[in-house]
Formats: C-alpha cells, sequence, structure tokens
C-alpha cells in the first residue's frame, strides 16, 4: 500500500507525518526553542531552526521505514489559502519537499497549513470523518497562536472560505502575552490551563471565580486586544495567578461561544468543528462539547490540534489517488 509524507514548518515547530490507508501512521514534531521571556520568534529565527530540525526529523523516518514505498508528498506552502498569504517559514518545508519529490520521483502538492489543521482535525474528532468528509459545508473555527478565524469548509478537499474571526489580537497570542507577564514559558498554553485548573479546584462550592468576562463580539468578528491589559490590570491588584489564568480562559471561551452562536443562528443546519493549539484546552472543549452536542460539534484530538504534519499527509494521499487512483 502507498504511503504519502506530510511537511509542515510552521512558525512553533517542525512536523512530519506519513499516511497509509487514510491513516496517519507516524507523526514526529521538534519545536522551536523559544528564549525564556519573549513571546515569539523572528520569522529568520524560524527559518534557521527548521533548517536544523527537518534532517534529524527525515533521518528518524528513514529509520523506521517510514517512507519505504511513497507514492507522493506534500507540504504546507503558505499559512492560510488567500491571496497573498506568505510566511518564509514554510519556504523551508517547500525545499525539502522538493527535493525528497525530486529525489523519488513522485508528485509534490502545495497547501495551506490552515487546510492541513482542518484535515488533521476531521481525521481526529470522534466520527468527524463519517460525518464531515465528503460534506459540502462545515462551520470550521481555526483557533491558534496565529490564526482566530471563522470559516465556511468543504469536506470534498478542505478548502475554505472567511466568514469571521479576530478584529485584532489572536485568542493563543493573548494566553502567551498574559503567561509570559505571569512568569510562564512561552508557549503559555498548557501552563496556563493547569493553572486554571489548580485555581478551580481550590474554590469553595458555590464560590464564585473570578468577575464575568466583558467581551467584544459583533456578529461574526470579534476582538480581544483588550484582554492583555485586563490580565495585566489583575495582576497589578494582586490577584493569584490562577485567577487571572482562568479569566484569560473564560474570556476566550465566553468571546469563541458568542461567535459560535451567531454562526449556529446565520448556519442552522451545519455542524461545527474546531481546530487549532487552543481548542486543545480542556477548560474550553469540555464546555463546547456539552453545550453544543445535540447540533454536531466535533474537536481534534490534542495532538492533532497544535501545529503538526499529519493533515497534510492526508491531504496529499485523497489528491494522489483522486488523480492517479488507489
Amino acid at each position: 500500500m502507498a504511503r504519502y509524507l506530510g511537511i509542515d514548518t510552521s512558525n512553533y515547530t517542525t512536523s512530519v507525518a506519513v499516511a497509509e490507508g487514510g491513516r496517519v501512521i507516524v507523526s514526529l514534531k521538534a519545536p522551536l526553542k523559544v528564549a525564556e521571556g519573549v513571546t515569539g520568534l523572528r520569522q529568520s529565527d524560524a527559518v534557521f531552526a527548521h533548517t536544523a530540525n527537518l534532517p534529524d526529523l527525515l533521518d528518524r523516518l528513514k529509520k523506521e521505514d517510514g517512507v519505504k514505498g511513497c507514492a507522493a508528498v506534500g507540504v504546507s506552502a503558505r499559512p492560510r489559502d488567500a491571496k497573498g498569504s506568505y510566511m518564509p517559514c514554510f519556504t523551508v518545508g517547500i525545499a525539502a519537499a522538493k527535493a525528497f519529490s525530486a529525489a523519488l520521483d513522485i508528485p509534490v502538492y502545495d497547501f495551506s497549513h490552515q487546510a492541513g489543521h482542518i484535515s488533521a482535525a476531521v481525521y481526529s474528532s470522534a466520527r468527524g470523518e463519517d460525518t464531515l468528509l465528503g460534506r459540502d459545508r462545515f462551520i470550521a473555527f481555526h483557533v491558534s497562536g496565529g490564526t482566530t478565524e471563522m470559516l465556511l469548509a468543504s469536506g470534498r478537499d478542505m478548502s475554505v472560505e472567511l466568514i469571521g474571526g479576530t478584529s485584532d489580537l489572536n485568542a493563543g497570542q493573548a494566553i502567551d502575552r498574559a503567561g509570559v507577564m505571569l512568569g510562564l514559558r512561552f508557549p503559555c498554553g498548557p501552563a496556563m490551563e493547569r493553572l486554571a485548573l489548580d485555581y478551580l479546584s481550590s474554590l469553595r462550592p458555590g464560590q464564585k471565580p473570578h468577575a464575568k468576562p466583558k467581551i467584544s463580539v459583533s456578529g461574526l468578528s470579534c476582538n480581544l486586544s483588550g484582554l492583555e491589559n485586563i490580565a495585566a490590570r489583575m495582576k497589578a491588584d494582586g490577584e493569584p495567578d490562577g485567577r487571572i489564568a482562568l479569566y484569560v480562559i473564560d474570556f476566550i471561551a465566553d468571546t469563541l461561544d458568542a461567535m459560535t452562536q451567531n454562526a449556529v443562528e446565520r448556519y442552522p443546519s451545519l455542524p461545527l468543528l474546531y481546530a487549532g493549539g487552543v481548542m486543545s484546552n480542556s477548560v474550553i472543549r469540555e464546555r463546547f462539547m456539552k453545550k453544543y452536542a445535540d447540533r454536531g460539534v466535533y474537536f481534534a484530538q490534542p495532538e492533532f490540534s497544535s501545529d503538526n504534519a499529519a493533515g497534510v499527509a492526508l491531504l496529499a494521499e485523497r489528491k494522489h489517488e483522486a488523480e492517479y487512483g488507489r
């Protein structure tokens, strides 16, 4: 059976994956190192880190016979499917994919990083493949450090149409900036979640965790830039770190919830899919799964929520088999 290699060089993770028979059989990642107290990487540093990481990951694949019988390679070539969408970090993956393609004389297919995220979410969500693959449209949220967007997605090719999202700061950026302010190491999502859960477990029965967040949502759009200042004021006022972490997470959850409700009113028959690293947060995930269970709500498994090449490998398999057959 043929195998399909996927390569993704996002701003914070180098990843490779192999798909076979519609399943992900290998998925390897190497996070990019970010200095303490810093909330991001310059593109030049990301390019250098990917250039160092990729040979090691591909060597690990070779040792596991991961690319034996590879029929095509897929690569994340741009952040999203929009005119002018470009980030230098993806050029590293493109170069590696083209070299791999030339060496083995096999096709190379390029996709957007966002399409890869949605593909991985469909693949890993419970019953998502049965419900969403082949469907004309569904609502997809892509929520991460680099993106906070609401999309109409196609289950046939994972192409998307942007219908909403943030007008300023991304949700993952807000979490990371608040986390670094609290002394956490970037990326801060998992540590912020632990702080929030520890704080929740310390509350007495009936105790209010924090003041209700005052969110800014208009239709399918939101603003998140004010959250950073609110978290800073809470810190200056001596609020516990756990309460601040929970407030930040609940603010984002309330914002996404309001946007979801507005989307459901506009597109009442469409199921919901949530992808991206922010949506692996258990506080947000459990709330949405409970609230929207009756209409069809799907979440990527945590390992497929953060940046990964699995979705790209699956997209390459589907595209190759559509063109050449099984």
